[in-house]
C-alpha cells in the first residue's frame, strides 16, 4: 500500500471515529438532560399558542403545593419572585403584543412577580436567560403591570401557565389570574 493510500484511510477512519464519538455524546447528553428534567421536583413545562396576531409561548418550572402554605410563606409577599422554580419563567412573542392594554415588543422575556395579598405586580424583563431572581435587574424591565388575582374553588397542585381565549392564565393552589393578550 502506498503512503498516500494509508494517509487517506487514516483520515477516513479518523472522521468515522469522530462522528461515532459525537453521536454517542449527543445521545448521552440528551439522555441526561431528559432524566434531569423529568426527575426534578419542579418539572419543566411549556405552553404555546398561535394567536391571530402573534405566536406566543411560556416555559417554566412547575413546583407543587405539597401541603405547604404558599402565599405569604413559601412565596413571601412584597418580594420579587421568579414565578415558578429553578430557571426564570420565559415568555416569548413573535410580534409586538399588548398585555392588559400595555405594549410588549416582540422577543423573549423573563416573567417575575411581586405577590401581595391584594394586588400583584407582573414584570416582563429583558434578561430572560437567568436562574431564579438572584440577578434580577429592574432597569431591564420591558413591561410592568398591576393585577388583582382571583381566589377560585378549583385546586391546582402544580403551578400552571396556559393560554386560553387570548389570555395567559396562571393558576396555583387556589390563586388564579389571567392576562389579556391583544394586537
Amino acid at each position: 500500500m502506498s503512503p498516500a493510500y494509508c494517509s487517506k484511510m487514516n483520515t477516513v477512519m479518523s472522521i468515522k471515529a469522530y462522528l461515532l464519538y459525537s453521536v454517542i455524546w449527543i445521545i448521552l447528553l440528551s439522555s441526561c438532560s431528559r432524566k434531569t428534567s423529568e426527575g426534578r421536583p419542579s418539572p419543566l413545562a411549556l405552553d404555546s399558542t398561535q394567536l391571530a396576531f402573534s405566536s406566543v409561548s411560556i416555559a417554566y418550572s412547575s413546583p407543587g403545593v405539597k401541603e405547604r402554605k404558599i402565599w405569604g410563606d413559601l412565596v413571601p409577599y412584597g418580594n420579587i419572585w421568579r414565578t415558578g422554580a429553578n430557571e426564570a419563567t420565559v415568555f416569548s412573542t413573535s410580534k409586538p403584543i399588548h398585555i392588559q392594554n400595555e405594549l410588549l415588543p416582540a422577543g423573549k422575556y423573563s416573567v417575575f412577580t411581586i405577590p401581595d395579598s391584594q394586588k400583584w405586580t407582573i414584570i416582563f424583563n429583558e434578561e430572560w436567560d437567568q436562574w431564579g431572581a438572584y440577578n434580577y435587574d429592574e432597569s431591564k424591565n420591558a413591561l410592568t403591570i398591576q393585577i388583582e388575582p382571583d381566589i377560585v374553588k378549583e385546586y391546582q397542585e402544580r403551578l400552571k401557565f396556559y393560554f386560553e381565549d387570548n389570555q395567559l392564565v396562571f393558576h396555583w393552589e387556589y390563586l388564579r389570574f389571567a392576562l389579556n393578550l391583544t394586537e
